[in-house]
């Protein structure tokens, strides 16, 4: 029985060249892109183009880039990709009046994770709320992404002690508005 290769094995080897598993890549990561990216930007085909940009990109310059972890490096570039992508779009203003809605976690996703209680789920939901975006973004990327406070430093580009002070935080305050 052959196990699947890491992450980072199909970085090195696509780092070589080989097309195939630049294609796995591309295959294991675009769901999740596709859903951080539409934390980030609310038009679907934008965050499409911006995810094929990125891989297109990566291919070409493929033989300089040096990761430690592909889902964080692949999160964070598309993250300053859709950034760079609206900064040319849309003024700055219309950004921080969305920055506060980036991060909801959405009622069907939260009720995956979590069981059909929906009274319960509706707490949540509201105590979620009441975190700023960045306590948002931490709790999604830490415990619906499952990043380690390593991969979050990069991704959010924060020193490892202020990640786990925010995320530290974005529990306490969760935990005191569902008390």
């Amino acid at each position: 029985m052959q196990t699947a290769p890491t992450d980072i094995d199909l970085w090195n080897v696509f780092k070589q060249g080989n097309k195939e598993s630049f294609a796995i890549l591309f295959r294991r990561f675009y769901p999740l892109l596709i859903q951080y990216g539409g934390k980030l930007c609310p038009d679907v085909n934008q965050v499409e183009d911006d995810i094929q940009e990125l891989f297109f990109d990566l291919w070409q310059s493929r033989s300089d880039i040096q990761v430690h972890s592909v889902k964080a490096y692949l999160l964070k570039a598309l993250k300053y990709k859709i950034f760079k992508t609206h900064r040319n779009k849309i003024n700055t203003r219309l950004m921080q009046v969305t920055e506060d809605m980036m991060f909801e976690i959405s009622h069907e996703n939260f009720l995956i994770k979590k069981n059909d209680d929906e009274q319960r789920s509706a707490r949540i939901i509201d105590a979620l709320r009441q975190l700023s975006s960045r306590q948002r973004e931490i709790i999604y990327l830490k415990l619906f992404q499952g990043l380690t406070y390593e991969e979050l430093t990069d991704v959010m580009q924060i020193n490892y002690q202020v990640a786990r002070n925010l995320f530290y935080e974005a529990i306490k305050s969760l935990r005191k508005a569902l008390s």
